[in-house]
């Protein structure tokens, strides 16, 4: 098996913080101007110092000294003629120059070393020994190597779990020994961070909702049980409180409270229900809220911006997703809905939210009943407008169920799932420039990879560490573990392609695992940066550094000034075709409108004529009804002259009967005769 021998015993940053402790910078006894000086020279312990600040600190942000102190004002002047120097960059310049002043200082500082990782795998897998931490077996390997503070290499190890030593290396899930009466294992609980104490409330264990509430003390790393004492039913009514088991809801830190709202009860209520716990009277109250509540569910995501609480999703009691969004002001404990405008993200539960910038509000990843998403949504709170941007760099996989926390301008996202396999990466997302990354990987069925945990920012050593709890990976689980991430504001991404100088390799070529850290930078940059401490001048390393980097940028610049060029080209494209639907489009309405005046004026003429039949139609029926008038006029003559010549028939043959009788051969005396 081939094996190669660390130059000086440990790896990095664990070789800094050794030489850094050797040197008298680490806040030790020894860590004074005079123990620093007793061993280095002035112009040594100057860059040194600059050195120290720059990999621990960052670049140079303070205020100017005053020119009367000469001393503060060159070690000021010092640390700020660093500029942006990266932090492991600056870590590897302190050991070069250690180790140029004092060659031997390794084997004096064995005595405050702890534990060196001397053996580093090279192209074999590493013997894996169970080591036990926390009652928990966890193989072990030997290979720690990091580049630009993030881990390249870990082979076939679950957590390194090294005690509170450990804790000083950064982007590495460590599973800290743990006092006290742990929490019983669980999921979709809640935590919260109040100074320096992780609370723990509700979750679900094996099917069965939780109401205990649990404190982790995280200076001693000790959990402590929280018996709480009855409460208000609100802020006016002294009625008793009964705390009902939940899981899926959010625990919030509010001034010295935490509040508890929404989530899924075994008997839930028609609408969601806000509780807050009194750190100094250990009591429950619920708050009284006025306005039109949102429906009760679990699974949302609840955010604080300013004073108010934002609450987006989830799912409600009858497993219905919801895409809505409400604001909850905690001045007025006021409800408000909010109809923003834009495209929402598709109804979800079990999602992650962040706020940048107490603007912006991110949405990603959660899952519905048949799938998962890893989709980035944002809602800017000023204009309530959701878009859609661009996601860059190394996208996360599909998840639901994962945790997450924004330390400055980084968002970091933790465990999830997909229903089939829980997420094994550790990634961050960068949200001023929206690029992911990878901060770690683990392997195996540990917490971090689980459904359901709980994520929070808390402090150790005045440094940021992220603390996970609980989750479901095929068991329930009550481990903590921990992860302190990079003080870089900004983690390089592992997207950029494009060749790198070797002199930045390190910092920004975060795939070249194997470089040899002793070949990255030549003895004449430690001269450089003596002349940039000593003679206030840019030195050539810094120079060749910001050339290397301005080229580096250039070329980023310029394939993203093609990329943005093609993309407008192919917009002109899309417009012009556009246009020219659009040009079409009113020529056939220009057409359309033609046609239909000229069936407007067909139709008025068609119109005025049949007004002209109708008043000629009107005039016949008149003239019908005059004749219809004289016609019965007429037949009432005729029948009148009809009876009167009758008449005057009758009265003639009456005078002349006689001589139509003697005629007839009875004359009419005879007839008289006879009668």
């Amino acid at each position: 098996m081939a094996m190669a021998r660390a130059s000086s015993g440990l790896q990095y940053p664990e070789r800094f913080y050794a030489a850094a402790s050797y040197a008298g910078f680490d806040g030790s006894p020894r860590s004074s101007s005079k123990a620093v000086r007793s061993k280095f020279n002035s112009e040594s312990a100057l860059i040194l110092y600059a050195l120290y600040q720059q990999a621990t600190v960052g670049p140079c942000n303070t205020p100017e000294p005053s020119a009367w102190n000469a001393v503060e004002k060159s070690k000021w002047s010092s640390w700020k003629k660093l500029a942006d120097m990266a932090s492991t960059e600056a870590m590897r310049l302190f050991v070069k120059i250690l180790e140029e002043e004092d060659p031997g200082w390794y084997s004096r500082a064995s005595n405050f070393v702890s534990d060196p990782v001397v053996d580093v795998q090279m192209n074999q897998s590493s013997n894996v020994h169970p080591v036990v931490e926390n009652g928990n077996p966890f193989p072990e390997t030997k290979t720690i190597s990091t580049e630009n503070g993030s881990i390249v290499e870990a082979q076939d190890k679950d957590v390194v779990s090294e005690g509170f030593g450990s804790i000083g290396v950064y982007d590495q899930w460590i599973a800290p020994p743990i006092s006290g009466h742990r929490p019983k294992s669980r999921y979709e609980h809640g935590a919260a961070v109040i100074q320096d104490k992780m609370y723990v409330y509700g979750g679900n264990h094996n099917g069965r909702y939780l109401n205990d509430l649990h404190a982790l003390d995280l200076r001693s790393w000790s959990w402590s049980k929280i018996e709480a004492k009855a409460g208000a039913e609100s802020l006016e009514s002294p009625s008793p409180v009964t705390v009902t088991a939940r899981a899926g809801h959010s625990l919030i830190s509010w001034e010295n409270k935490l509040i508890s709202i929404a989530g899924h009860t075994k008997d839930p209520s028609d609408s969601i229900e806000v509780k807050a716990f009194d750190l100094h009277t250990c009591t429950w109250s619920f708050l009284k809220t006025y306005g039109k509540p949102p429906a009760s569910r679990g699974g949302q995501s609840v955010s604080l911006v300013g004073g108010g609480l934002v609450i987006f999703g989830g799912q409600d009691a009858k497993r219905t997703l919801l895409n809505d969004l409400h604001i909850l002001d905690l001045e007025t404990m006021t409800w408000d809905e909010i109809d923003a405008i834009g495209v929402p993200p598709s109804p979800r539960s079990d999602h992650t939210a962040a706020v940048h910038a107490d603007r912006y509000l991110l949405i990603f990843g959660g899952g519905s009943h048949a799938t998962c998403y890893n989709d980035l949504h944002v809602l800017d709170l000023q204009t309530m407008e959701w878009s859609r941007p661009t996601q860059q760099g190394e996208i996360p996989t599909a998840r639901a169920g994962h945790a997450g926390v924004t330390v400055g301008e980084n968002w970091f996202i933790v465990g999830g799932g997909d229903n089939k396999s829980g997420a094994s990466e550790t990634v961050v997302l960068n949200m001023s420039t929206l690029v992911w990354s990878v901060v770690t990987t683990v392997e195996g069925r540990i917490p971090v990879a689980s459904e359901g945990l709980s994520l929070a920012v808390g402090s150790y050593n005045g440094e940021d560490v992220l603390v996970s709890f609980g989750g479901y990976n095929g068991r329930y689980n009550n481990e903590v573990n921990v992860l302190k991430p990079s003080h870089k504001s900004t983690l390089q991404s592992k997207m950029m392609e494009t060749p790198v100088p070797d002199s930045v390799s390190a910092v920004l070529n975060a795939t070249n695992g194997t470089r040899d850290v002793e070949s990255e930078f030549e003895a004449g940059q430690e001269g450089k940066i003596r002349e940039i401490v000593m003679d206030n001048v840019e030195s050539d390393l810094m120079k060749a550094r910001g050339k290397s980097t301005n080229e580096h940028l250039i070329a980023t610049l310029k394939a993203e000034k093609e990329e943005l060029e093609s993309s407008l080209s192919k917009e002109k494209v899309q417009t012009l075709q556009l246009k020219q639907k659009l040009a079409e489009a009113e020529t056939r309405n220009t057409d359309l409108y033609k046609e239909l005046q000229s069936v407007r004026g067909q139709l008025a003429s068609e119109q005025s004529r049949c007004f002209k039949l109708e008043v000629e139609l009107a005039e016949l029926r008149q003239k019908l009804q005059t004749m219809e008038a004289l016609q019965k006029e007429l037949e009432l003559l005729q029948r009148q002259k009809a009876a009167s010549e009758q008449a005057a028939l009758n009265a003639k043959r009456q005078s002349s009967g006689g001589v139509w009788g003697w005629l007839a051969g009875t004359p009419g005396n005879e007839k008289a005769d006879d009668a």
